[in-house]
């Protein structure tokens, strides 16, 4: 197994320099939110083992919404962020496109403060690369390579199969034993590819080996701390619940419409939302410690096909940026943003809770995980005004949903088993 691995490579824009990163980027696309694959500064599509990838300007509309809080509203700087999501180490993909792309790149991030034409790329943008806080794989080890050639396999069969479909069990067994025949002789032409997964690398097994110990243990450690605290804890959380202000005001219309010209060019869509984390030490620290908790339940619960009990997320990922004073958020789901939310509402709205509660402005929660993105109308307001819109976006398998990539991934198994019974080979037949 190919484990996947991620990058977040953010840097601040240098004075004056916007609006000509902001052309350099349009240049990249042949309409808002898809990617011309023949633009001349980086081609993503070239990279064969990156999922997905997307460029975007980070410029937080809602940094007065800390007013509300008696604070001024602070002076952050906007970046530059490259993200992606690749199959193995992410520092080998990274070397590899500043090889492959380096003269894009280049010309993308001398719009950047401090950077140097001539310098290191490689290790600019490792210097760059923050770590990630909490992150999400929808199926971890199902590479670019095995998604492509699964759905190149399902699109071979899907045309074999007879239209009157199986008369009987037998004729089911019949037509599965035709159809591998079929394959073996595509495979051995070289017409189809069908590559056996990788063994899973030694330390990364070791790695994650660690985290499934690590964690607990600390957890442990501070157990006894943490049941002499809880009094005062429930007291602080309660009290803050009660009196941090609501800012979750109708987004501006000009707004709405631009994100939502990004939208719907494909099955799949990328969600990218940066916001402040309320002030003070408690919600900083309770935000550092749920995010440790939900990337260790990532890590090592949620990792086939689920998250909670939402199915349509492929990635997504937390990132604390400017001392954890603000938290970048992004995914890349299936279906329309309506959707996407409900889905959220419907099914883990205590999971949004637990985390963006500690944002400037969420709406109010009781206990942490109650109230909150339950109160729809104040919760679709929030996360659309901090949403931003995504500049460069880019998806290796357009057209196929996390629903094509699984109903894919059974036929090649189907395929590959030994024997079925009659029973099986037609509900076999019927994923094709």
């Amino acid at each position: 197994m190919t484990p996947q691995s991620h990058f977040t490579v953010v840097a601040p824009l240098a004075a004056g320099r916007e609006p000509g990163l902001r052309e350099l980027l349009a240049s990249m696309n042949t309409a808002p939110g898809v990617l011309d694959p023949r633009n001349a500064v980086l081609r993503f599509g070239e990279f064969e083992s990156l999922h997905f990838a997307r460029l975007v300007i980070l410029d937080d509309p809602t940094l007065a919404d800390l007013e509300a809080h008696g604070a001024p509203a602070p002076r952050l700087p906007k970046y530059l962020a490259l993200i992606g999501d690749c199959d193995g180490p992410a520092r080998a993909f990274l070397a590899d496109l500043a090889r492959r792309a380096g003269d894009g790149l280049r010309r993308l991030f001398a719009h950047c403060a401090g950077f140097e034409a001539g310098g290191d790329l490689l290790a600019w943008m490792l210097a760059r690369d923050l770590p990630v806080a909490a992150l999400y794989v929808n199926w971890v080890g199902r590479t670019v390579q095995q998604i492509r050639q699964e759905s190149a396999l399902q699109a071979l069969l899907a045309t074999q199969v007879p239209r009157a479909g199986p008369a009987s069990g037998a004729d089911a067994q019949r037509i599965r034993r035709e159809l591998i025949a079929r394959v073996e002789a595509e495979v051995r032409s070289g017409r189809l590819a069908l590559t056996p997964a990788p063994p899973t690398p030694l330390p990364w097994r070791l790695a994650r080996l660690a985290h499934v110990v690590t964690v607990p243990l600390v957890g442990l450690l501070v157990l006894p701390l943490l049941v002499v605290l809880l009094p005062l804890l429930i007291h602080q959380l309660r009290t803050r619940e009660r009196n941090d202000p609501e800012v979750c005001p109708r987004p501006e219309d000009r707004a709405l419409r631009t994100l939502q010209d990004q939208e719907d060019r494909d099955v799949t869509n990328q969600y990218t939302a940066l916001g402040l984390v309320k002030p003070g030490r408690f919600r900083r620290w309770l935000l550092t410690v749920l995010l440790v908790l939900v990337d260790y339940a990532a890590r090592h619960v949620y990792t086939r096909g689920y998250l909670a009990r939402v199915q349509t997320i492929h990635f997504a990922r937390w990132v604390f940026l400017d001392g954890k004073s603000r938290v970048l958020f992004m995914s890349n789901y299936d279906g329309n943003h309506q959707s996407y939310m409900d889905d959220f509402i419907n099914k883990a709205a205590w999971g949004l809770n637990l985390l963006f509660s500690n944002g400037v402005g969420w709406p109010r929660t009781r206990w942490l995980i109650l109230g909150g993105a339950r109160i729809e109308q104040r919760f679709k307001h929030y996360q659309r005004r901090h949403q931003l819109p995504t500049q460069v976006w880019y998806k290796a398998y357009p057209g196929l949903a996390l629903a094509d990539l699984r109903r894919n991934q059974r036929i090649r198994e189907g395929l590959e088993r030994s024997a079925m019974s009659d029973a099986q080979a037609l509900a076999w037949l019927r994923l094709l």
